[in-house]
């Protein structure tokens, strides 16, 4: 009998150490609403306005695992493993993957950061993402520039991807992403590589980041998945680059902030003006950029009131042997949003986007992102009401 009771006491004991070791997490986000546009393309170049049940306005619907291990000596076996879906049909997201938000693993240490394998955010959306109101709790998906060109609001993560995160040194952070090709003899067609950094000293925040994608799309195993059902790639091209920086200001109850960002892409054949899945072609091989400007704003009019809102300037430019056309867009994005509780809150948000000079392009109509479809015309205006709550 003591010797049972000796053991019984001796496995509670390994499986209390165990426990305090190692921990996982279940997390997730809900997110639903009714969205009123204006106007949407049908057929030819008729529009009509839609009322529509709409999921992930602000943050994507989700669900995931956490897990962390010690290990000692200030080392930790990492991962996370993160589901995305859409509320209004129960249908999973990212091309109908099972973990298409997120699914990595790997160690970190306390004084020198993480190496993680797997499908990954690039850092763009790491370092630049918190710079700007798309992407983030305080805007959300269709404040986002147009066609999401340079990936702020996340539209795609990296596969086959080694990421670098460091510790935070004083407020120093920076990192970097690759994504294979996984392809034998043609080790740049469709990789990834990204750089970024950020800064945070008191009311002051900086950021700036790089990513290049060598031929996008191109493949299904590469670093962008490029097949017509689970594609990741917005667009198709030989190479696209993205160079951004931005700062927040926080003084008092506000916080200002702006963000710059240039997207350049060769060669281009296709661009998403919907689904990924179902892009549009621009007939030639073309030469198009996007240089977005976004000043940003947002307010706490109470601890449970929040208003936030941004005015983004796009200055494009598409050309090829029979188009040299330089369109712009114009789009004022606000939010108010009121915490019922520290998990649940309901929202209110308005979109307005304005693009001229790209008449006879696909680029004419003007798509807030999220919505759907273009408009018929070069105006686009949205306005959702839902709710958000965490767990």
């Amino acid at each position: 009998m003591k010797v049972n009771s000796l053991i019984l006491a001796s496995a509670a004991m390994w499986a209390t150490v165990a426990h305090a070791q190692s921990s996982v997490t279940l997390y997730g986000l809900l997110d639903a609403g009714v969205t009123y546009t204006n106007n949407q393309h049908v057929s030819g170049t008729t529009g009509h306005s839609n009322v529509q049940a709409t999921s992930g306005n602000l943050n994507s619907d989700r669900w995931g695992l956490r897990g962390s291990e010690d290990l000692g000596s200030g080392m930790h076996a990492i991962f996370t493993l993160e589901n995305g879906f859409s509320i209004t049909n129960g249908k999973l997201g990212q091309g109908g993957r099972m973990f298409g938000r997120q699914a990595w693993v790997g160690l970190a240490t306390d004084q020198y950061g993480s190496v993680t394998l797997g499908r990954q955010y690039d850092s763009v959306v790491d370092y630049l993402g918190p710079m700007s109101l798309t992407g983030t709790q305080y805007g959300g998906t269709q404040f986002a520039h147009p066609f999401d060109n340079d990936n702020l609001d996340n539209s795609f993560r990296v596969d086959n991807a080694i990421k670098y995160a460091s510790a935070n040194y004083s407020g120093l952070k920076f990192g970097g992403v690759y994504g294979f090709s996984n392809q034998a003899g043609a080790f740049a067609n469709n990789r990834l590589y990204s750089l970024g950094a950020s800064y945070n000293t008191g009311p002051l925040n900086v950021a700036a980041a790089y990513m290049e994608i060598n031929q996008p799309g191109v493949n299904s195993g590469g670093a962008l998945d490029g097949t017509s059902t689970s594609a990741d790639a917005p667009f198709t091209a030989q190479r696209q680059r993205v160079w951004g920086a931005g700062a927040n200001y926080s003084f008092g109850a506000a916080t200002v902030g702006l963000v710059w960002t240039q997207t350049k892409l060769d060669s281009a054949t296709t661009i998403s003006t919907g689904s990924p899945s179902n892009p549009t072609k621009f007939g030639n091989a073309s030469g198009l950029s996007f240089n977005n400007y976004e000043l940003n704003a947002r307010y706490d009019l109470t601890p449970a009131w929040r208003i936030s809102g941004a005015y983004t300037f796009t200055d494009g430019r598409l050309s090829n042997a029979t188009t040299n056309a330089k369109p712009k867009w114009n789009q004022i994005s606000l939010l108010s949003d009121y915490a019922l509780s520290k998990r649940t809150d309901l929202y209110l948000e308005g979109v307005y986007q304005h693009v001229n000079g790209a008449s006879g392009t696909v680029l004419n109509g003007a798509l807030i992102n999220g919505i759907g479809a273009q408009s018929a015309t070069n105006t686009q205006v949205a306005v959702t009401a839902g709710i958000r709550t965490r767990f």
